[in-house]
């Protein structure tokens, strides 16, 4: 019986031994490799208003009274149909008078050049002086400045006769008018009404700095008319959540970054046939397109501190807590930008087992394909990207 005892109490020593060495062992972590994908969905959306892709303030050039609106309001007028008519009176005798002081200036002239050639040729002939001959030159030449002046003068008249019919500088849509007929206008004073061209309409949005430098050379080649490697969809969805029929495409980046704001300007023209878009609307820019990324399971990513940081396990299976850049999600996995190589192992679980330089034993990580939302990084090809 003590024999029995004894063996009974050496086999539970030995087993807590070989207990306790497990225990001192490196653990186990479930590990996956970092995996580039083709072809992955990538969308975005802003918020930005329209405008016209070409706007214009309408203003009167003289002063006067409005006479006549020629237009509608609301419609379409084509660039140099006439807005409106300023009482042209007080600017047709303005020429008038121009003209007949052309005319007088003309006269004198004539008489100061054959002025001239007689004094020209008595000095010649020895029967005025060198001064009355010069006098004679320069009273000529003064009066052909006077006719040039004259000259101006009328078609300084004439300009101004012709802006007393204001005309559409641009084809598009011209605005309720802002004065009515008998309103005294001038250049100091208020728009007459305002224009845009709609067909096609701009879209107006900003993005953060951050996305301008994630997707500078793309977006870059886009306003430039460059070709890309991969088609990029730009559409509006609209303030009734329906998605325009007629998608767009980028043609401007802005010179710089607001100051105040972190943000970049762009701007994308949309097809409008119809005229059914107007200035001021409200809509969503979306822009999708296919990307290549390095992927790692989602729950490969730490986030501590303001950090984002991934557990490396390298070829003699240590660890090293390396910081990341994150770019979108896809499904289960999570793309990355900066800081890891394809081919890289990550800890996926047992992350708190694990420390700086520390030894593991890396087994391979099999994806819950059951579990809510859960999918292997190689499927995130046929997944839309997360919301930001």
């Amino acid at each position: 019986m003590a024999a029995c005892v004894a063996l009974t109490f050496l086999c539970g020593c030995e087993a807590r031994r070989d207990a306790s060495s497990r225990q001192a062992g490196p653990p186990e972590v479930l590990v996956a490799e970092a995996a580039v994908h083709t072809n992955l969905p990538l969308e975005h959306t802003w918020v930005g208003t329209l405008a016209g892709s070409t706007e214009s303030k309408i203003k009167a050039r003289v002063q006067g009274y409005v006479q006549k609106q020629v237009y509608s309001d609301g419609t379409v007028v084509k660039a140099g149909d006439v807005l409106f008519e300023i009482d042209p009176r007080p600017f047709a005798a303005a020429l008038a008078q121009a003209k007949a002081e052309e005319a007088s200036a003309e006269a004198k002239q004539v008489q100061t050049g054959l002025t001239e050639q007689r004094m020209v040729q008595l000095y010649k002939d020895n029967a005025v002086s060198e001064a009355e001959r010069d006098k004679a030159v320069q009273d000529n030449a003064a009066a052909k400045a006077q006719v040039e002046a004259a000259r101006a003068a009328v078609q300084d008249a004439e300009v101004n006769l012709a802006y007393t019919r204001v005309t559409a500088p641009i084809t598009g849509i011209a605005g309720i008018a802002l004065v009515h007929v008998g309103d005294l206008v001038s250049p100091a004073s208020g728009d007459l009404t305002t224009m845009a061209t709609v067909d096609p309409i701009k879209a107006v949005f900003y993005i953060s700095e951050h996305e301008y430098l994630l997707s500078s050379e793309t977006i870059n080649a886009i306003a430039e008319g460059r070709d890309v490697p991969l088609p990029v969809e730009v559409d509006l969805v609209l303030a009734d959540g329906a998605v325009f029929p007629h998608p767009g495409t980028l043609t401007a980046v802005d010179l710089q970054v607001s100051q105040q704001t972190g943000t970049v300007r762009i701007e994308a023209l949309f097809p409008n046939p119809n005229n059914i878009l107007r200035p001021g609307f409200y809509a969503l820019t979306r822009i999708r397109t296919r990307v290549e990324a390095l992927l790692v399971p989602q729950r490969a990513v730490m986030q501590m501190q303001g950090k984002t940081l991934v557990a490396v396990v390298t070829p003699s299976n240590t660890v090293t807590m390396r910081p990341v850049t994150a770019g979108d999600r896809y499904g289960a996995g999570w793309a990355i930008l900066d800081g890891l190589k394809p081919g890289e192992r990550v800890v996926v679980e047992g992350l708190q087992k694990v420390r700086e330089g520390a030894p593991v034993v890396p087994m391979p990580y099999v994806p819950e394909t059951n579990a809510p939302g859960a999918a292997a990084a190689a499927q995130a090809a046929q997944s839309a990207p997360a919301p930001r």
